[in-house]
């Protein structure tokens, strides 16, 4: 049991250590670019900009782009672990931020009638849940799919079509589930429970999902050749390279 104790406790310090060596090591302009998209993703998320009978598109489009390009570009370059890492952090901000949002709202105020800007920054609880989950999970599942599809180009993996091809793949991936996740959580668990019976088919949570993955890969591929230059230039800069070199003599992980 003592040992037990002791492995989790290791293993939540050397994760600590590696995390903050990690965000040393990535430029401050991109991590908290990726923060900032993050954060607006769930607060634009609050208006629907387009509705029909199967597609909804909220104002999280906007920027959804940036977070799987940010997610591509440090996978690419510092590997699935890092930017699984780099995720969770900018998840863990996002949460604060929620937190921080959500005490603002509840504080009376007799200056204004406040009604209207406290119910768009107050959010809603299983909202924010489904979108956590799913962003998590689809973070997973792009990073790994990104670096398995980068590992099959043998001759030129740094290449523009690899990088292409790791990037489309594992964004319109990514970007599906992470929209399945969050409509299958909040329109057909959570809302009919707190929403007077208001749901969504499963069908519909799939047409609109796969409808918004395409429409959030159009994006990648507007500014992916930005993302392919950022990692040109990372590799030429040899950047991270103290977090490359704590990882080789540890344990020599795939990042």
């Amino acid at each position: 049991m003592q040992k037990n104790i002791e492995a989790h406790d290791n293993f939540f310090k050397k994760e600590f250590k590696v995390t903050v060596l990690l965000l040393r090591s990535i430029p401050s302009v991109a991590v908290a670019l990726f923060v900032l998209s993050v954060i607006m993703m769930n607060l634009l998320a609050n208006k629907t900009i387009y509705q029909k009978d199967y597609l909804a598109i909220d104002g999280g489009i906007l920027v959804s782009w940036l977070s799987f390009m940010s997610m591509d570009i440090v996978t690419k370059h510092f590997g699935p672990k890092a930017s699984t890492r780099l995720s969770i952090f900018a998840m863990l901000v996002n949460l604060l931020t929620c937190l921080i949002f959500w005490i603002v709202s509840i504080i009376p105020s007799n200056a204004d009638d406040y009604t209207a800007f406290n119910s768009i920054i107050g959010g809603t609880w299983f909202i924010l849940l489904s979108s956590t989950i799913a962003f998590i999970s689809s973070a997973i599942i792009n990073n790994i799919l990104n670096y398995s599809i980068g590992k099959m180009f043998k001759k030129n993996p740094d290449g523009r079509v690899a990088f292409i091809t790791r990037s489309y793949v594992s964004t319109f991936v990514g970007q599906f589930f992470d929209n399945l996740i969050f409509a299958l959580l909040t329109f057909m668990v959570f809302a009919p429970i707190f929403w007077d019976g208001f749901s969504w088919t499963f069908v519909q949570c799939v047409t609109c999902s796969l409808i918004g993955a395409g429409l959030e890969l159009v994006m990648e591929v507007v500014f992916s050749p930005f993302g392919y230059r950022v990692t040109r230039n990372w590799k030429k800069n040899n950047v991270g390279h103290e977090y490359f070199e704590y990882n080789n003599e540890t344990n020599g992980e795939n990042n």
